[in-house]
């Protein structure tokens, strides 16, 4: 993250040197390859060779659409993985950017279908770095965009089914829930989601 913030701010030929913090660098945990220690500050020293605008993905053919949003998506993965879930967002955004609109030429059955499973893994990180962040509304929102895309993704049924329950939308959750154990049904998840929503739906006991 300290290149994409310090890398705008250089004219071509410049040579600077960036010193980050672990946040901004590898995180707390560090990395394996490259060796980095837990919360190890680094210093880059980098060298602007040119300017070239960024690829604009629309027209850009179907392989090469999927292969920009499958980066950005891993780019994405690796900021989760770390915990700083708004870079993350930022990366699964590009990510459907890449993914999202026309192209130059209309892809084959293959490629379509990969776009498909691709735009409902991202909208699926999405609404994960959104709950992280503490906004519930969007991350229900990028559930329901997958599940316009694929109605009957699992992953996505379920957090819509979780969302809508802390919502106290319980009928509807429950609705949603019910599909999702339709097709996986060995889920201990669930199966625990929908007890939980039957007890609070059930009338209390008389003494």
């Amino acid at each position: 993250q300290a290149l994409e913030l310090g890398v705008p701010t250089m004219q071509p030929g410049e040579v600077s040197f960036f010193l980050a913090a672990f946040p901004y660098a590898y995180g707390r945990p560090g990395s394996r390859e490259p060796d980095v220690p837990p919360e190890a500050p680094l210093l880059f020293e980098v060298t602007l060779l040119e300017v070239r605008d960024g690829p604009d993905p629309q027209p850009l053919p179907p392989a090469v659409r999927l292969r920009l949003g499958s980066q950005r998506r891993e780019r994405g993965n690796f900021h989760f993985a770390r915990g700083d879930f708004a870079a993350a967002l930022r990366s699964y955004r590009l990510s459907l950017r890449a993914l999202d609109g026309p192209a130059a030429a209309p892809p084959g059955p293959e490629e379509e279908e990969e776009l498909r499973e691709q735009r409902v893994k991202c909208l699926n990180n999405c609404a994960a770095a959104e709950l992280k962040l503490g906004r519930a509304e969007e991350a229900l929102a990028a559930c329901e965009a997958a599940l316009r895309i694929s109605p009957d993704n699992g992953r996505a049924l379920l957090r819509r089914g979780q969302l809508l329950a802390e919502q106290g939308r319980d009928a509807e959750a429950a609705l949603v829930l019910r599909r999702a154990l339709e097709l996986d049904p060995a889920s201990k998840v669930i199966h625990t989601e929908l007890s939980r929503l039957a007890k609070r739906q059930s009338p209390p006991s008389s003494t």
